[in-house]
Parts: structure tokens; sequence; C-alpha cells
């Protein structure tokens, strides 16, 4: 019997790469299949047989392309395992199976059904029902020949055992729907004759223009042009439109290669709206172009009848030098005072003490050169408060600095 189920399987798988598909692989619906496989049962161990080959045929019936039904039969020779002898074990049913991807040349699917198994030998005949639950796969060669390997559980009512069944096989196709007709492509029409169409008269550059029109036969690809070819300039600069950065110069303003208007001095201020024309480099300008102007002032005040400077007005003295450094062309007058008390001629020359000590102060500690500084005295000429209190005569004991404004520097 094993023979005869490998024979047939050779045969089988001979005629199936020797066919040639002209469709795709597909499970056909109302086609009826015929599987014949070859097995290999592992029983229950309840069951006292040894494992064992064995071959059989299944019949089946596709209600679409994913439902069918299949009736099978299976035959296993095998022995029994305490040494009894040979048994003959019969299988039969019939399954529900699902099929996956039923247009697809490798089909997947699931099996589930009802049966019967029936064993015979060592004097015994023994019937059982059975259900069987499993799946497989399908996978074509042809549109109707695939090769199938299935694997089930069988599960005995009578005896409660429960098997399991390996098959390899080929399966077959018949009838059933085939694929539609391939359409013939119908024959394209013969196009008509265009009519003649003289040539339009040559327009090189592309503008919409002519080229016996047009004055400005070189005009880029893409730029707005007038009626005669030449490229827009809107503000009448002298720049095309295309060029201008800046296309809102007003009528008269001369203009430099990209349309905008000249800033002779580089301070940001076009020269057509700027009201100081030579701007020093650097110097921060207003919206008129005129410098912006930063300025500093300098006050010290002293002890009764001393000319000392006192220690709290260092960083005073230090905020001047730092301006006059960041500000070279600046200049400064040191102004010495007094307060009321003692001799004017006293008080002149005190308040020449003062305002020198704040000057060497400034050329020795911090190193402002001397040809940038004077100093003068005005005694007790020039109060600022009143000299009747201790609190207006501290304030007129002052050194103050007469300092030019210096250019704000650009940012």
């Amino acid at each position: 019997m094993k023979k005869q189920v490998a024979t047939f399987a050779v045969a089988a798988a001979c005629m199936a790469f020797s066919a040639t598909a002209q469709s795709e692989s597909y499970i056909k619906e109302g086609a009826f299949s015929i599987s014949p496989f070859g097995s290999y049962t592992f029983y229950d161990h309840e069951a006292d047989l040894k494992h064992h080959y064995g071959g059989g045929l299944r019949l089946g019936y596709n209600f679409t392309q994913n439902w069918s039904a299949e009736a099978s039969g299976n035959y296993t020779d095998t022995d029994f395992d305490n040494g009894g002898g040979n048994a003959n074990v019969y299988r039969y049913g019939l399954e529900g199976l699902y099929h996956f991807m039923p247009q697809s040349r490798f089909v997947p699917f699931l099996a589930a059904g009802l049966g019967g198994i029936t064993l015979d030998g060592r004097q015994v005949h023994d019937d059982d029902q059975l259900l069987s639950a499993g799946g497989g796969v399908k996978l074509f060669l042809t549109d109707r020949i695939a090769l199938r390997a299935d694997a089930r559980n069988l599960f005995t009512f009578n005896e409660t055992q429960n098997h399991q069944e390996v098959t390899g096989g080929l399966d077959f196709q018949f009838g059933g729907a085939k694929p539609a007709p391939k359409a013939e492509p119908k024959p394209e029409p013969k196009p008509e004759p265009k009519p003649y169409v003289a040539p339009a008269p040559l327009d090189s550059d592309g503008d919409g223009v002519i080229d016996p029109n047009d004055k400005c036969p070189d005009t880029p690809k893409g730029v707005k042009v007038d009626k005669d070819g030449c490229p827009l300039d809107t503000d009448g600069d002298g720049v095309p439109d295309y060029l201008d950065k800046c296309p809102g110069t007003p009528a008269g303003v001369k203009v430099d290669s990209v349309g905008c208007p000249l800033d002779t001095d580089g301070d940001g201020v076009y020269d057509y709206l700027d009201k100081c024309p030579d701007t020093p480099k650097d110097a921060a300008v207003d919206k008129n172009g005129c410098p912006e102007k930063v300025c500093i002032t300098l006050k010290v005040e002293f002890d009764f009848d001393k000319a000392d400077i006192k220690p709290e007005f260092h960083d005073e003295i230090k905020r001047v030098s730092d301006f006059l450094k960041e500000y070279p062309q600046a200049t400064a007058v040191i102004e010495g005072h007094t307060d009321s008390k003692g001799t004017a001629k006293y008080n002149q020359k005190l308040s020449e003490r003062r305002a020198k000590a704040v000057m060497k102060n400034l050329v020795d500690e911090f190193g402002i050169a001397a040809k940038r500084l004077s100093y003068k005295g005005y005694g007790e000429s020039k109060p600022v408060a009143d000299n009747a209190t201790d609190e207006g005569r501290q304030t007129n004991r002052r050194v103050v600095a007469n300092i030019d404004c210096g250019l704000k520097k650009r940012k």
C-alpha cells in the first residue's frame, strides 16, 4: 500500500512540474479537488500502537474561494506497541476548510470536522468516533495543481485519546470558475492629418514681444516687459524692476547699481534725506543723518581749606577718564571753587590748587594726555549753594569739569 501511494505521489508531482500556468494560482469557486497524500501518525500512548507511515485520499468541493468541504480516508499498517502483532488502522471523516488569501500562490487554511477510526488486529475490532482539528498550506505550482501539507489533532470520543497526524501530498482542482479572458486591445484610430498652420513670428527671448518689435531682445526669461519688450522700471531710476532692490525710490534721486539711493558717508541715511552728509565714520546718527552726541559731567567735593582728593571721589574721576579714553577728540577744562570763608585772594589760590589736583590725578593716575586738559580757579565767585550753612559751604567746595561732548559711536 505504501509503495502504491509513493508511486502515485511521484507521478502527480511530475505532472505538476510539467504543467504550464497561464494565470495566477488561486482557489477556484465551484471546483472539485482530489488530494492524494502520504501520512505519519503519532498515536496516543494509551492506544498501544507504534507511530507509523500511511497514506490516503481527500475529495473536496469549493463552495466559495474561502469555504470548502472535504471527505477523507487514510490507512496505516502498524504494530501493537507491546509486541502483540500487526494492526490495521482506518481513519475516515468529513471536514470544513477555510482558506486565507485564496487568490495568492501561497494559501494557508484551517480545517475541522467529524469522522471515525477503526482498528483491526490481534483478534480485536474496535470502532470509535473522532473530532479532527488543524490546518495546513497549499503552494500552487500551476493555477490548478498545488503542493499540500496538513497537520491534525484527532480526538476520539469513546476512548478519549488524542492522536496527531501530519500529511503531505498534492492537490488537483477540476472545473469551477475560470479567469476572465483578457480583452483584446482595441486598435488605435489613425490620427487625422493636422491642418497646416503658418509658423508664428519668432520671439527669441520668450517675453511675449516678437523679435521685429522687441527693442530689448535679450531680456532674461520670466522678466516682465513693456510693449517694446524692455524690462519694467516702475520707479524710473534707470534700474529694471527685476534688479532693483529699492523699487520705491523717489523720482530724480541718484541710485547705485542695484537701484538704491546713494549713502556717501555710509551712516545708513540716504543722501537725499541726509542733513549732515559728512558724518565721521562709525558715528551714530539720528533719522536726519546727523551725529548724536554723548556728554558727561564731573563733580568732586573737598574738605574745608583742603585740596586733597578724598577716596570716595576716585570712581567719579575714573568715570570721566573712561569717557575721555573712549572719545579721544574730547577735551576738558577742570574748574575749581571754594566757599566764602577766608579772603578772596586766598580762596582764589585754593580753588586753583583743587582744580590742578584733579587734573594731575587724571594725568598721573589714569594716563590722560595733559594737552587735552587745562584747569582754572574761580575762588568763591561762583557759589551754587548758600554759604550761610555748613551744607551749602560743603557743596561750594568743589571741582567740576567743562568737558566736550563726544560723538556717539555706531553700534
